[in-house]
């Protein structure tokens, strides 16, 4: 049975079941997806877990070995149906950009437009939205790379594509740019009301855009939802580890609890006996000074308090990241503090962890 029936409303974009193998090694397996029109869903990995297959299965440059997908509702893979690429109705942007360097930037954003009454004017709309207006006759060697990137986002919308697939298209951008010009490409997709899906493997890059991400790994959707649905519950470990440096407390469940040195954390679920990790992020430890040995009291929220000694610290600008060597067995945890807290070397702090902001998963 398929994952997604057909709906009355028609998804502008349905992935049904789609797998793919090269060498008998399994690169995409039983991949769905749905994207809706004006939706943007980022496909979120580390190099190698089938973002950029999937991207090429639905634009139809890849074959899937099974499955099927849809466009509208129109079927442009499945069993006895192969639509060209042309005939999709998808637009794509890459991250090398991919402009002509012989034809001028209002060529450029022409070519995949019939010749006819509207063509000129098109051209023109688009250039105007993304404040290139009166570049028609420069060309790409003429221009920084971010009018380059604008000048391919203008072409790619052109034909109006029903479906725009984007690979990484922002990651050779100055980051100084980048976040403006991210914004303004939203924007505009969301103007046009193309349905959107964006393979990158920065974390930060499909926070900020995504409406949706599915996050990937060995060539599955290991958990999708809202950008904020996922950082805050993760599926699993390596999942949060995706988004943001982690520390990890092992310990073993006994009556559905965990005792640690920073007191005894609900475990409900693990088989007794069972060894667990329990993560937090490094915004999320409390710091407080050492008072001649004895550290602050417990608390419900925060547990018990657990002395470290701190071996390095480093300001990074908007935060300080302050790594600490436990007292109780020697392991090493990071906090991370809003703006600058240098403590020296040796300084002796102790840590609490809030229980409402950590994760605890089968180790």
């Amino acid at each position: 049975m398929p994952r997604y029936p057909m709906q009355s409303h028609k998804p502008r974009l349905v992935v049904q079941n789609v797998s793919r193998s090269f060498g008998g090694r399994a690169v995409v397996r039983d991949l769905s997806l749905v994207v809706e029109a004006g939706q943007l869903t980022c496909l979120l990995g580390p190099s190698g877990c089938g973002k950029s297959t999937t991207l090429r299965m639905v634009a139809g440059v890849e074959e899937p070995d099974q499955g099927r997908i849809l466009i509208d509702g129109e079927e442009v893979f499945g069993p006895g149906v192969r639509l060209p690429p042309e005939a999709r109705g998808v637009g794509l942007m890459f991250q090398d950009f991919a402009l002509f360097p012989h034809l001028t930037v209002a060529q450029n954003v022409a070519f995949g437009l019939r010749k006819g009454e509207g063509r000129a004017a098109r051209v023109d709309e688009l250039l105007e939205r993304v404040n290139l207006s009166g570049f028609q006759a420069k060309h790409p060697h003429e221009l920084s790379g971010g009018e380059q990137q604008r000048v391919a986002l203008a072409r790619a919308l052109a034909p109006r594509p029903r479906v725009m697939l984007m690979d990484e298209p922002f990651s050779g951008l100055d980051n100084r740019l980048r976040d403006g010009i991210r914004d303004a490409t939203l924007d505009l997709l969301k103007e046009e009301g193309t349905a959107v899906v964006l393979v990158t493997h920065e974390p930060g890059e499909a926070m900020r855009m995504a409406d949706e991400i599915a996050l990937m790994r060995d060539g599955v959707i290991v958990q999708r939802g809202a950008p904020y649905n996922v950082y805050n519950a993760p599926v699993d470990r390596a999942a949060a580890a995706f988004f943001s440096d982690i520390n990890v407390i092992r310990g073993q469940s006994r009556g559905a609890l965990t005792q640690t040195p920073f007191g005894a954390f609900l475990t409900p679920g693990q088989t007794d006996g069972a060894a667990v990790d329990i993560v937090i992020r490094p915004q999320h430890l409390k710091i407080d000074f050492d008072r001649a040995g004895r550290g602050p009291n417990p608390t419900i929220q925060d547990g018990t308090a657990a002395r470290g000694l701190v071996t390095r610290a480093r300001f990074l600008g908007h935060e300080s990241l302050v790594e600490f060597r436990m007292d109780h067995d020697g392991s090493t945890l990071t906090a991370a503090v809003p703006g600058v807290f240098l403590p020296k070397p040796g300084t002796a702090l102790w840590l609490m962890i809030r229980r409402d902001r950590c994760f605890v998963f089968p180790a």
